[in-house]
């Protein structure tokens, strides 16, 4: 009798701050995976219509103390039994592929020694996009330093040896890549994620690059990260 291997389970993470008009569409993207999972969203203090959306799709709904990122993550990944964490933001949309290639990953046992990313892409076809998408593609494959809005999947026990998320207004993403790429390698999916080309369409792409680089500068050099939210939103 052939004995059929169990799936690992897979939870799901979203933090949220009124994200209304984003997180539908998410979660229509998310109900294609067929497996065993739990969704959980982890809210500091919306005002529209975000928690009523999760309610109603009878989603686990965790409310933040702290209008906090990182430490919405951590949270989230704390009340969670899967066997792998999967970090997405409220506004981002999963490419088709994304089930299969997850399905790959997370069934091989060798894949929990990673930690892995989705390939970020804006919906629009201005030219400075495309630049932009592969100005990331090169970063997140040879500087190993994939961003927060490409997702973030990766195995509970990695997650905990590696300390997880800090509780950082911003750059959380940046500070936990830094302490899993001291342990392992990060990865593609091998599958698009789309994040909303609003607040890009908005900005000179050049001048948020140099903003940013200047930010994880003073970031690195030990500012006030407070004083660095406020100068980033």
């Amino acid at each position: 009798m052939v004995r059929l291997q169990k799936l690992p389970t897979l939870s799901i993470i979203i933090p949220t701050l009124n994200e209304a008009n984003h997180l539908p569409l998410l979660l229509a993207d998310l109900h294609a995976w067929p497996y065993n999972h739990e969704l959980t969203i982890v809210d500091c203090g919306s005002r529209d219509l975000t928690i009523s959306i999760a309610k109603i799709q009878g989603l686990d709904v965790i409310k933040s103390p702290e209008k906090n990122r990182g430490y919405q993550l951590n949270l989230g990944a704390s009340n969670t039994k899967g066997d792998w964490l999967l970090f997405l933001h409220a506004d981002s949309r999963l490419g088709p592929r994304w089930v299969k290639n997850l399905y790959k990953i997370i069934q091989n046992k060798t894949s929990r020694n990673f930690a892995w990313y989705f390939d970020f892409k804006i919906k629009k076809n201005n030219l400075e996009f495309r630049f932009l998408e592969k100005a990331v593609a090169l970063r997140s494959h040879f500087l190993q330093r994939p961003y927060g809005d490409q997702g973030l999947l990766i195995h509970k026990e990695l997650y905990n040896n590696s300390g997880g998320y800090s509780s950082l207004k911003i750059m959380e993403d940046i500070e936990f890549i830094k302490r899993i790429t001291k342990k392992t390698k990060v990865k593609s999916i091998r599958e698009n994620i789309y994040t909303d080309a609003i607040k890009w369409s908005n900005t000179n792409i050049i001048k948020r690059a140099i903003k940013n680089a200047k930010l994880r500068k003073k970031w690195k050099q030990g500012y006030d990260i407070d004083k660095l939210a406020k100068e980033y939103n």
